[in-house]
């Protein structure tokens, strides 16, 4: 399938608007230190391992569209933009379940760096680190469950279970070329996208009862995260490793075919044999970075990613205006621009 880049809308051209960072950064402000009262345990060593990413040092993406998205919904439904406690909680619950993922799948993948720095589970071990993963896991469940929203909890569950249902497909691939992009669009929503999407839901249903605006947070957040990791998987190919943090041609050496490969076996069908041994055999994983690099596979990906965007922003339009709700649309525009 060839895509072609729909003309992005002309939102971002107004010097008025804030910057989505800075406007969610006073309800952000102590979330890492909450997160870790989150974790409360007396063993000293399991302390450390769970407080070991909530260094304040990620970026905080995923918490900062939900308390965007919040306020969003607040003003949407007359409540003054006021944010709810219940939905800061949502915001840090959706980075804890993140991070707990984070752990796991650094363990998966037998992965030595994450943000800069040695990952858990080569500093402590495979074992403790799954623990740890497991233990900011059950400290999410109890301070969702503290929320009282039974509705709320079933919409975040939901993302636990997705997540592992992503991983498992990310094992597997696919013969059929169409069933490949398909299954790969459905494992980035799983991995990705479901945590944005149900958290932007969770903190919609908290002030609305109306199933439409619901719909309208989860839309945004799913075809944001969707861009989001479609943008990651560019960067495997367009990044150097400095940037990045972690090595770059990642996904290539651990076997996985991302949208720039997808794509670009459409223009080298020499690709297809590669792709179905998971790049295992000597050379492949550079001859594939060369023939990815050859084709347009980058750019489709980049095409594939602004049409996610477009569908957020028509999305999250339907809410009436406030400056959050601009600030998410503008935030499209950081997600297809950002460079690690």
């Amino acid at each position: 399938v060839l895509f072609h880049p729909p003309a992005l809308k002309c939102l971002f051209s107004d010097t008025k608007l804030k910057d989505p960072f800075s406007l969610a950064q006073k309800d952000l402000q102590n979330l890492y230190e909450d997160i870790k009262k989150q974790l409360l345990v007396s063993k000293a060593e399991l302390k450390a391992l769970c407080d070991y990413y909530f260094d304040g040092k990620g970026k905080a993406f995923r918490p900062m569209i939900v308390i965007l998205m919040a306020r969003a919904c607040n003003v949407h439904s007359n409540k003054e933009g006021v944010l709810l406690p219940a939905q800061r909680s949502i915001a840090m619950i959706s980075e804890m379940i993140h991070t707990a993922s984070l752990v796991h799948d650094d363990v998966i993948d037998d992965s030595d760096t994450r943000r800069g720095k040695n990952t858990i589970n080569q500093v402590w071990g495979e074992r403790k680190a799954i623990l740890a993963g497991d233990f900011i896991l059950s400290a999410a469940s109890m301070a969702l469950a503290r929320i009282g929203n039974t509705t709320v909890v079933s919409v975040l569950s939901q993302v636990i279970e997705d997540l592992v249902r992503g991983e498992f497909m990310q094992l597997g691939s696919k013969e059929n070329e169409n069933e490949r992009f398909k299954h790969y669009l459905e494992k980035t929503f799983k991995k990705t996208a479901s945590l944005i999407a149900n958290s932007c839901k969770a903190v919609s249903i908290l002030v609305n009862s109306d199933p439409e605006v619901h719909e309208i947070a989860y839309q945004y957040g799913r075809n944001v995260g969707i861009a989001f990791q479609l943008v990651d998987d560019i960067l495997d190919f367009t990044s150097s490793a400095k940037r990045l943090g972690k090595p770059s041609a990642a996904d290539l050496k651990l076997g996985l075919a991302t949208g720039p490969v997808l794509f670009a076996c459409q223009q080298f069908p020499e690709l297809h044999a590669m792709i179905m041994r998971r790049f295992s055999s000597d050379g492949d994983v550079d001859r594939a970075w060369q023939y990815v690099l050859k084709s347009d596979g980058v750019e489709q990906t980049n095409y594939l990613a602004q049409h996610y965007c477009q569908e957020a922003i028509h999305q999250i339009s339907r809410l009436r205006p406030s400056t959050e709700r601009d600030a998410l649309i503008q935030l499209t525009e950081l997600v297809l621009r950002r460079d690690k």
